[in-house]
């Protein structure tokens, strides 16, 4: 009981803010001694700090009290194609280290190494010791699979498919007992904007990410869907045009052949473009008018309206995010995919830009790590089996 009343009371403050042990107690329902008691454990293992004392009222001051921010810290890191980005967090979200630099690794084992080495750094210039970090959370490209220790349907990473290369990362990255997970960067991506960006408040909610692959994370009820095997979202192999046979197996699938920014290049091209270099060239030529390019744009909304009907029939989100370096082009997309939509389903979502960038993933890292990280600190600071001895 008494280590439920000190986490009742450390929820309380992480959750709304810094409190006087009255307030704390008000919005609780716990007796005042009660609270007392758990503010006195919690600060005695670092878990609270005072901050000051509330001269609102009559009588004597109160003692104001917050969760300790600096009781632990987590760990981002988003692996992508071009980039690899890592930020270090304390247990309020503030970010205290970052650490960006291109991914330019040729094997797997090259790139593991250069993430656990990029790890460290951020850490250590974050002036902290390993042993501070409670959890870290990765996001890569694929479906990882924890029980054979493979990450499948990642090809646009060389090598990353190999068989026990996801318990070589997560080895890599368990530096004095920190918990690590590693998820799909969409899901992550989905996650990050519904805490910090665009889908605020939303329940029900799809992220498209649409860039060098493409793959869409899903949120239902407030959590992330992941599915029976931990790879709903992954539309990359959605039939895209007659079905053929033997294509489970083929790399890059049906929809990311048709829809991911080489497709946007390789259309655009066939159109005369051939002075674009990118899929972000192509779009850039859209803005001036160009109408080739707006045709190239046009066709590549409706490519992905295609794949969002599909999901829409099945899901009906509220909101459909679009975000990656093409789908960071809603200004462009998201009319020409609503008119293709309306065509198709009853009920059209609303389409919107992501609003965190490239810094999506890692928001939903740093937000997933955080959630673990609040619990983890309770016990490595042994509050649980103080309480049980006393």
């Amino acid at each position: 009981m008494r280590a439920l009343n000190q986490r009742l009371v450390l929820d309380r403050l992480r959750a709304q803010g810094e409190a006087t042990r009255p307030q704390i107690a008000a919005d609780t329902g716990l007796s005042k001694p009660t609270v007392g008691q758990a503010l006195l454990d919690l600060e005695q293992h670092g878990l609270v700090r005072t901050t000051g004392r509330s001269l609102a009222g009559p009588g004597r001051a109160a003692v104001v009290y917050q969760a300790a921010p600096d009781a632990g810290h987590v760990v981002g890191v988003d692996i992508g194609r071009r980039a690899i980005r890592i930020a270090v967090a304390d247990l309020e979200g503030s970010i205290v280290a970052r650490f960006d630099e291109p991914n330019r690794c040729r094997s797997a084992s090259a790139l593991v190494r250069t993430v656990s080495e990029s790890v460290e750094r951020a850490v250590s210039s974050a002036g902290l010791s390993p042993h501070e970090v409670v959890a870290t959370v990765v996001g890569t490209p694929g479906v990882p699979d924890p029980a054979t220790g493979t990450v499948h349907r990642a090809p646009n990473l060389p090598g990353w498919e190999r068989p026990g290369l996801l318990h070589e990362l997560v080895a890599a990255l368990a530096v004095a007992g920190s918990d690590v997970v590693v998820e799909n960067d969409a899901n992550l991506c989905a996650v990050g904007e519904h805490a910090l960006g665009a889908a605020l408040g939303v329940d029900v909610l799809v992220c498209l990410t649409v860039g060098t692959g493409i793959g869409m994370g899903l949120l239902v009820n407030g959590g992330l869907f992941r599915g029976a095997h931990g790879a709903a979202g992954e539309i990359a192999d959605l039939p895209y045009g007659p079905l053929q046979a033997g294509t489970v197996e083929h790399r890059p699938g049906p929809v990311e052949t048709a829809a991911s920014g080489q497709a946007v290049l390789d259309a655009a091209h066939e159109l005369g473009l051939t002075k674009a270099r990118s899929a972000k060239d192509v779009f850039r030529l859209a803005r001036t008018g160009d109408e080739r390019a707006m045709r190239v744009v046009e066709d590549e909304a409706e490519k992905l309206a295609y794949v969002i009907a599909a999901v829409t029939a099945v899901l009906d989100p509220r909101l459909i995010v679009l975000a990656g370096g093409i789908g960071g082009n809603a200004d462009l997309l998201a009319e020409p995919m609503r008119r293709a939509l309306a065509a198709t389903v009853p009920v059209v979502p609303e389409i919107v830009a992501g609003q965190l960038g490239e810094d999506a993933v890692l928001a939903g890292a740093i937000a997933t790590a955080l959630g673990t990280a609040r619990e983890l600190v309770f016990d490595r600071r042994g509050l649980s089996r103080a309480a049980g001895l006393a």
